[in-house]
């Protein structure tokens, strides 16, 4: 059987169809909603966008998808606003509109509320709204409704931490008021970082233990070297041997589909009959390139957004370290060369930093020791960091 040709699209929308080697994943996901909420956590460029639009093109018909990318969003009631749009969008198709909801605001305002912009004066009533809004939904279908809500950590980040509890808070709410209801929480960068902030502020409460948190790794390695080959397929390269150039790039990038898509672009611009030697050179090119194509300087550059004066200095000479290092290294080797450095002689504060660099997918803990997660972060790192 000749296998399905593919066009390459680094950082566009990948239709539905196109998505290779996620449906076993996509399954166990349906398992988990049936029985509760869900937060999929993963590094950028893992296609969580791409995997749970294919979950809203293709849902279980007991399941009604609602997906909404959440990152512009900059307060409490223009999040309101986009899942009211969404709801009356869905209800349209039934010659229905958001009854409760409108209902609410033609209360407050003391007149008929028509249009989709919610008025300021509004605002201060946002979580009787959404939760309206959220009930509208419930009533007006019987099937399992499925909030797809994607970079949650972005909208929670912009809208302040005051609001950002009162969010968290009203949406377990909401989980609790209706048992039915199901949310997904992705995230390029982990709703741990929002969390820990917000406790920082005097936050108490766990908003998310009632849902299930779950990675989104990289593609399997039979499923990485299918979605190269099919690409070098559709994108007519030449190559010596066609698996073995797939399996080399596949591996090269760690089977990450952004990066895939983007070294076969690289490659096809280039011309050449590819090889190993030619693979090599355009991979250390594209990361040496100061026009950033790959989008790998938020590696460097979120260390200091998320990490604070104290944790930052540790967490560069830990990746530094790792970074140099020909194999994975145990804690005690580990601490031994950051005490070279007169700002990372805390171990307590060491073994913190690692477990944060493990969490937002820098490196990995093994029997063996740490040691990066991917091979191409790490070559990365060290061309970086010199």
């Amino acid at each position: 059987m000749v296998p399905q040709k593919l066009r390459a699209n680094p950082g566009g929308q990948i239709s539905p169809d196109e998505v290779i080697g996620r449906d076993q994943l996509i399954s166990e996901f349906w398992e988990i909603l049936d029985r509760q909420s869900l937060m999929l956590n993963a590094e950028r460029r893992m296609g969580k966008t791409c995997m749970i639009k294919k979950m809203q093109a293709e849902a279980p018909k007991d399941k009604l998808p609602v997906y909404h990318d959440l990152e512009k969003v900059r307060s409490p009631l223009e999040f309101v606003e986009t899942v009211l749009q969404d709801v009356e969008e869905y209800s349209s198709g039934l010659r229905r509109t958001a009854r409760r909801t409108r209902q609410l605001l033609t209360q407050i305002s003391g007149a008929e509320f028509s249009g989709f912009k919610l008025p300021e004066f509004a605002a201060p009533h946002w979580k009787r709204l959404l939760t309206e809004t959220i009930a509208d939904l419930v009533e007006n279908q019987e099937r399992k409704v499925i909030l797809l809500w994607d970079e949650v950590p972005y909208m929670l980040g912009n809208v302040g931490n005051q609001a950002a509890m009162e969010i968290l808070d009203t949406l377990r709410s909401i989980r609790q008021m209706y048992p039915d209801v199901r949310m997904v929480f992705t995230g390029s960068i982990g709703l741990h970082h929002v969390i820990a902030s917000l406790k920082k502020e005097g936050y108490t409460n766990e908003p998310t233990n009632d849902m299930y948190a779950a990675d989104i790794p990289p593609l399997s390695y039979v499923d990485a070297n299918d979605l190269t080959h099919r690409l070098l397929l559709g994108e007519n390269i030449s190559t010596t041997d066609s698996w073995v150039s797939a399996a080399a790039i596949a591996q090269a990038m760690d089977g990450i589909p952004f990066y895939i898509h983007h070294l076969i672009i690289k490659l096809k611009m280039r011309g050449k009959k590819v090889d190993a030697a030619i693979i090599t050179k355009t991979i250390e090119d594209c990361l040496l390139d100061p026009l950033n194509p790959w989008k790998m300087d938020h590696y460097r550059e979120r260390i200091d957004n998320y990490y604070n004066d104290e944790q930052r200095p540790y967490a560069l000479n830990l990746l530094d370290v790792l970074a140099v290092s020909n194999e994975p290294l145990l804690f005690d080797e580990l601490f031994h060369n950051l005490k070279q450095e007169p700002e990372t002689q805390n171990k307590e504060m060491a073994r913190t930093v690692l477990r944060l660099l493990e969490r937002d997918y820098y490196i990995i803990r093994q029997s063996e020791g740490y040691c990066f997660r991917y091979s191409l972060i790490k070559r990365y790192w060290k061309l970086l960091r010199g």
